[in-house]
């Protein structure tokens, strides 16, 4: 009889800060059970991936062993964690378990694409199980910058793994469950085989801050306003959102929420529950007859998406509001790497309209939902674990992340996206390395990373585009002109456009090629390609992109 593992294999998020998607088996050897863990997305960029909507993980590998996945686990509703659920459900075809507030979130994400949104159960935390195959899993509470986070306990034959999630210490949380030291160590009592851990903050050396020191600095910070005040922080934060209204409430602030992502995700928090004391705001038509210095307006944001409230506030208006010379914008939030161009673009919107911007660089006014350092340390000595997987972070933090756990005598290993390790014995083994890439919405298209599009459309970007069309009569002679059109390519400096210049090129080069040459359609291309390439390298020093349409008129 063959011999059962456990094993472990990132998808995404590990190698990376988004995209979250892991699975974890247990079984013989191509035989296993699986269950999944997160299904998220990342956001794609004009430089790397121009016009993509969304960016998830290539699941092919357990879409292609789908039927035997017992289960998918969403620990909590930030994108990165959820954002791919409703796409990718289809392929999956397995039930779908998470905490209520998630649960909310999961179904708005499964109707957005169509899907099948009661196959989303809501389960509470630990002890209610889910039994699912070789699997028991619990939901452990932990504090996050979301409503309902959760780490998950997943127990199999070969002992206890405690998948984390994204977590931090925090006992005050405002919003959502506090850390639970208690609880933690009653998870841990009778060992853990393996911890699966947060590894974001393993740079920061300072002890975690609570989300209730905050209230009193932003207090503060609103009150020397002499105008209008504008603060923007993630929309799925519902604590640093009640944070930020409460301290505009305590400053003598009447407070508009601004932003349909914002307003569903506090919606759905008071639906839930988990917010049920929010501070007193005013309509958006009532607004109006507050006088401007009397206002804080909560924005979306924080992040510099193009479209939201806080963009279209600086490029002029939005919603009947103006920012004028004075006002003060609060950025109550983080950047994550790789969107530092987009909120620099916006914060310098603001300064040219006079608006004084402040960011949080020393910590007055954000805390960070993730464990730092020492934190990370606290949760290895309080779990024991046998071994340590460092999860969540780009591939510099889950080398550090391992140094610690090594340090205190863990065993542990990097285990990058693609990376199949056995959680069975004494230490991680590495025993697959999968092809792990991504999967890139585009329109209303999932297409591959590798299916060549989008390469093709930073080529077009980069060099321009030309389209090249022949027609050839019955005896295969070129009827009328060649006919060029030009897309993203400057004139050239002469008298005739760039388009001329080539059509009259082509048909030289076709006027010099042999029979052989005209009746190949295959051979006639890379003639005509390499013309119309060597005249934009000669005139404009570019090498476009270069489309060929050979229309041959058949014989009546």
């Amino acid at each position: 009889m063959a011999e059962n593992r456990l094993i472990y294999l990132p998808l995404g998020g590990a190698g990376e800060i988004g995209m979250n998607c892991y699975v974890y088996g247990y079984g013989p050897v191509d035989d296993e059970r699986f269950i999944l863990v997160d299904v998220g997305v990342t956001f794609p960029n004009m430089d790397t991936t121009p016009g993509v909507n969304l960016i998830m993980a290539d699941m092919s590998w357990i879409i292609e062993r789908a039927d035997r996945l017992e289960a998918i686990f969403i620990t909590h509703a930030h994108e990165d964690h959820i954002g791919a659920i409703g796409l990718m459900h289809g392929k999956l075809q397995a039930p779908i378990y998470c905490r209520p507030f998630t649960a909310a979130i999961a179904r708005l994400k499964m109707e957005d694409a169509g899907a099948d949104e009661n196959v989303v159960h809501e389960i509470g935390p630990t002890p209610e199980v889910v039994e699912c195959g070789p699997f028991k899993v619990y939901f452990l509470p932990v504090a996050h910058s979301i409503p309902e986070a959760s780490g998950l306990i997943i127990d199999t034959p070969a002992g206890r793994v405690v998948h984390t999630g994204d977590f931090k210490l925090d006992v005050e949380p405002l919003v959502g469950d506090p850390y639970d030291e208690a609880l933690w160590g009653e998870v841990a009592k009778d060992g853990i085989q393996a911890l699966v851990c947060d590894s974001t903050n393993v740079f920061s050396s300072a002890p975690g801050r609570s989300e209730s020191m905050l209230c009193a600095n932003i207090t503060d910070l609103i009150k020397s306003a002499p105008k209008m005040v504008v603060a923007t922080t993630f929309a799925s934060n519902v604590a640093r959102l009640k944070t930020l209204a409460q301290a505009g409430v305590d400053a003598g602030r009447s407070v508009v929420v601004l932003g349909r992502s914002m307003q569903r995700m506090l919606a759905n928090a008071h639906g839930t529950g988990v917010l049920t004391d929010f501070p007193p705001t005013v309509a958006l038509e009532d607004a109006g007859d507050i006088p401007r210095e009397n206002l804080m307006l909560l924005v979306t944001g924080s992040q510099g998406e193009r479209r939201a409230a806080s963009a279209q506030l600086a490029n002029g208006k939005y919603l009947g509001f103006t920012v004028k010379e004075g006002d003060m914008f609060l950025f109550s939030s983080k950047t994550i790497p790789g969107n530092e161009v987009g909120v620099a673009n916006i914060i310098n919107k603001y300064s040219a309209l006079g608006v004084d911007v402040v960011e949080d660089e020393d910590g007055s006014y954000h805390v960070s939902g993730h464990a730092n350092r020492p934190d990370l340390q606290t949760i290895h000595r309080l779990m024991k674990p046998k071994m340590l997987i460092p999860m969540h972070g780009e591939h510099r933090h889950l080398r550090a992340h391992a140094g610690l756990a090594t340090e205190a005598g863990i065993a542990s290993t990097v285990v990058p996206n693609g990376t199949m390790v056995d959680l069975t014995g004494d230490a991680p083994v590495v025993r697959q390395l999968i092809e792990a890439g991504r999967t890139y919405l585009d329109g209303d298209m999932l297409i591959g990373a590798l299916d060549g599009v989008i390469l093709e459309r930073i080529k077009m970007a980069l060099n321009g585009r030309v389209v090249v069309a022949i027609i050839f009569d019955e005896d295969d002679e070129p009827l009328g002109g060649v006919w060029v059109e030009t897309t993203g390519l400057p004139r050239a400096r002469t008298d005739k456009t760039l388009a001329e210049l080539m059509e009259e090129g082509v048909e030289i080069q076709i006027a010099r090629a042999g029979a052989k040459t005209l009746l190949s359609d295959e051979l006639l291309e890379r003639v005509i390609v390499q013309a119309v390439r060597k005249i934009a390298r000669d005139l404009i020093g570019k090498k476009p992109t270069v489309e060929v349409l050979i229309n041959r008129l058949v014989p009546a």
